[in-house]
């Protein structure tokens, strides 16, 4: 048919030699640790010369920067799956909406210990992600702070602090509980003490008399 595009075979071939170097350096970190990837190895998965991955990445930090932008974007279209429940809560039960955030976060988190640990910690010493790789987290971590803080007196402080309780409990749950629901019983309750630190309502329970002082 005249006007049909021709598919561009060799970039196809490109990005699915990609898609499978990355699926490789995945499966190492999952497997061995985040750190214990080398070019070396994910060359032998995909049955290549370790000098032939120049021509896809051209180094190890760049295989850690396409995993980088690939986990934050994960994430992000994971939660604009679930953004229409948070938008329907925001006004009518702030604090089901942040238990709601809370969980999606923490289950996300917990699905997959070296892809939050690129996300979230440095643990692979000397890297950096690229302004491209990182553009995803600052989304979504602008958005989440405008939104957390639209429900009510919330300061840039009291977002901080929540951010921190809620890496706390994924840490905790690698640290003590893999495999395990006891962290995950903890959410509720840990939502609800920093609601009431900051007095968000709640249609089920009021917020704590005792605001703390800022």
């Amino acid at each position: 048919m005249l006007g049909t595009p021709k598919r561009d075979r060799v970039a196809e071939r490109r990005a699915a030699t990609r898609r499978e170097i990355l699926d490789a350096a995945w499966e190492i970190a999952r497997e061995s640790g985040l750190t214990q990837i080398t070019l070396r190895d994910v060359a032998d998965r995909v049955g290549m010369q370790a000098p032939s991955l120049y021509s896809h990445f051209p180094s190890k930090m760049a295989i850690y920067d396409a995993m980088f932008g690939e986990a934050w974007g994960e994430y992000e279209a994971t939660f604009a799956q679930l953004d229409g429940k948070v938008a329907a809560l925001e006004a009518d039960d702030p604090r089901a909406a942040m238990l709601l955030v809370s969980r999606h976060f923490y289950d996300f988190a917990v699905a997959d210990h070296p892809r939050y640990q690129l996300m979230n910690e440095r643990i692979v010493p000397g890297f950096e992600p690229s302004p491209e790789s990182y553009a995803p987290s600052v989304r979504v971590m602008e958005d989440g702070r405008s939104r957390i803080m639209a429900l009510g007196d919330i300061s840039e402080a009291d977002f901080t602090i929540w951010v921190s309780i809620l890496g706390g409990l994924v840490n905790q749950y690698f640290a003590n509980d893999q495999g395990g629901t006891r962290i995950h019983a903890l959410l509720a309750r840990a939502v609800d003490m920093w609601a009431d630190a900051v007095g968000l309502p709640s249609k089920s329970a009021p917020s704590s008399p005792h605001r703390r002082k800022r």
